[in-house]
C-alpha cells in the first residue's frame, strides 16, 4: 500500500494492556500510573472484561460477573484507548441489553469496538486505523474461553469464536483416579474462520494485529497445546504480532516467523474486593489452588496470586507499513489495584523481566528479553 511521505521518518507506536475490569468509585484512578504513556502512543488496545451499563440480567452461567457504571467507557477514551476487545468470556454474562449498551458507551467515547457484534459476521470485522506515515493497522480478535451461548453466530449476538477441545488421556491405564494428561486441539471451521480474517484483513492494511483471549488461567508458565497451534496458523495467515488475554498472570512470549507472540499481558485496570464469604466460597477455593501464593486480601481492591502484581504493556514500534520492533513496558499492581509503570533499573522493573524470563524458559518458548532505553525489546534467544 501506499505511504505518505510526510512523517515517514517517523516510528508510531501501538500498544496493547491486559485485561480491563475496573470496579469502583473513582474509574481515572485506575490510569492514574499509566495515562500518560497511554496517551502519548498513537493506537492503544485494551481487552474489556465488564460491562459498562445501568441494568442487566445476569446468565446463569456467568461466573465473576461485574456490572460497571457507564461513566467507566469515558474513562478508558480519557486514558488513551482507542480500540477495545469484547471478545472473552464476561461479553454476555449481564446479557444481550448490557451487551449492546455497553458497546454503545465504547463507540461514544470515541474507541472502536473489536471482537464482538450483533451476528458473527460483525464479530469477524476487523477496525482498522491509520497512523501518520500512511500505514493502515488492523485489528481482530477472539475468545477461546467462552460459556455456554456467549459465541455469535448468524442470529445471535456475541463473540468471535476460537473454540478448543480438550481429551484427557490415562497416562497409568491400570491405576484407577491416577492423573491425566490434557491434549487440546483448536476447532477447526473456527481456526479457518481466523486464517480467513486474517487473510482478508491482510489486504486492507499492512499491519494486522490479533488478540485472543485464551490459555490456562492462574497456573504458571504453561501454554496449551492449542495456543500454540492457533498462533503458528495466524502468523501463516498474515498476523503481524498476537496478543494473549485472560490467564490473569504474564506468560511467556516468542517468535514466530520473527513475529512476537505476547501469550499472556496479565490485568492492566482490573479491581478485584474480596470478603470473607467470596474467599470461603467453593468456586473460589477451586481455582485458587491453580495458582502459587494467594491469600484474601480483605482490604486490597487486587486480591490476585503474589505473581499478577507483574504485569506489562505490549509495545510496537511501527512505520512505513511494517512492525520494526516489538517489546514491552513492564508494569507492577499493587494492593490499590492501580498498574504502574516500573522504572528502568528498579527492582519492581528487574523482577517482571525475571519472571518473564523465566517462565518463557519454562515453557519452551524461544524469547530473550534485551533492556533498551526504557523498552524491553524481545529477541529470538541465541
Amino acid at each position: 500500500m501506499d505511504h505518505n511521505n510526510e512523517g515517514r521518518d517517523v516510528i508510531h507506536t501501538v500498544l496493547a494492556t491486559g485485561d480491563l475490569a475496573m470496579d469502583r468509585d473513582d474509574y481515572d484512578a485506575c490510569f492514574a500510573g499509566t495515562a500518560a504513556v497511554l496517551r502519548a502512543a498513537d493506537v492503544v488496545f485494551g481487552q474489556l472484561e465488564t460491562s459498562f451499563a445501568e441494568k442487566g440480567v445476569r446468565l446463569p452461567q456467568a461466573r465473576h460477573a461485574v456490572l460497571a457504571r457507564p461513566e467507566g467507557a469515558a474513562a478508558l477514551g480519557r486514558a488513551g484507548f482507542d480500540v477495545i476487545s469484547m471478545a472473552g468470556n464476561h461479553v454476555m454474562d449481564w446479557g444481550h441489553e448490557a451487551f449492546f449498551e455497553t458497546r454503545r458507551h465504547l463507540e461514544k467515547a470515541g474507541m472502536s469496538v473489536v471482537g464482538a457484534g450483533a451476528n458473527i459476521a460483525e464479530a469477524r470485522r476487523p477496525v482498522i486505523r491509520t497512523l501518520g506515515d500512511g500505514t493502515r493497522v488492523a485489528f481482530l480478535a477472539y475468545s477461546s474461553i467462552l460459556p455456554h451461548s456467549y459465541w455469535a453466530d448468524e442470529r445471535r449476538p456475541g463473540c468471535a469464536p476460537m473454540r478448543a477441545f480438550t481429551v484427557y488421556e490415562q497416562i497409568e491405564h491400570d491405576q484407577p483416579g491416577t492423573p491425566a494428561r490434557v491434549h487440546t486441539y483448536p476447532h477447526r471451521e473456527d481456526l479457518a474462520a481466523m486464517e480467513a480474517d486474517i487473510r482478508a484483513a491482510k489486504q486492507q492494511a499492512d499491519v494486522v494485529l490479533v488478540s485472543h483471549h485464551w490459555g490456562i488461567h492462574f497456573v504458571r508458565a504453561v501454554i496449551a497445546d492449542y495456543q500454540r497451534d492457533v498462533a503458528r496458523a495466524a502468523i501463516a495467515a498474515g498476523a503481524d504480532a498476537i496478543f494473549g488475554g485472560h490467564a490473569h498472570i504474564l506468560k511467556g512470549c516468542e517468535l514466530i516467523d520473527g513475529k512476537p507472540v505476547f501469550y499472556s499481558l496479565c490485568n492492566f485496570a482490573t479491581d478485584l474486593a474480596m470478603d470473607e464469604a467470596h474467599a470461603n466460597s467453593k468456586s473460589f477455593n477451586e481455582i485458587r489452588v491453580l495458582a502459587e501464593e494467594w491469600e484474601p486480601d480483605f482490604e486490597s481492591l487486587y486480591n490476585f496470586p503474589k505473581a499478577a502484581r507483574l504485569s506489562m504493556i505490549a509495545r510496537l514500534e511501527v512505520a512505513g507499513g511494517k512492525v520494526l520492533r516489538a517489546g514491552l513496558l513492564p508494569l507492577v499492581i499493587g494492593r490499590d489495584a492501580v498498574p504502574r509503570l516500573a522504572e528502568p533499573g528498579s527492582e519492581d522493573h528487574a523482577a517482571v523481566v525475571d519472571y518473564l524470563a523465566a517462565v518463557t524458559r519454562e515453557a519452551g518458548l524461544n524469547a530473550a528479553y534485551r533492556e533498551d532505553a526504557g523498552m524491553v525489546v524481545l529477541e529470538q534467544a541465541a
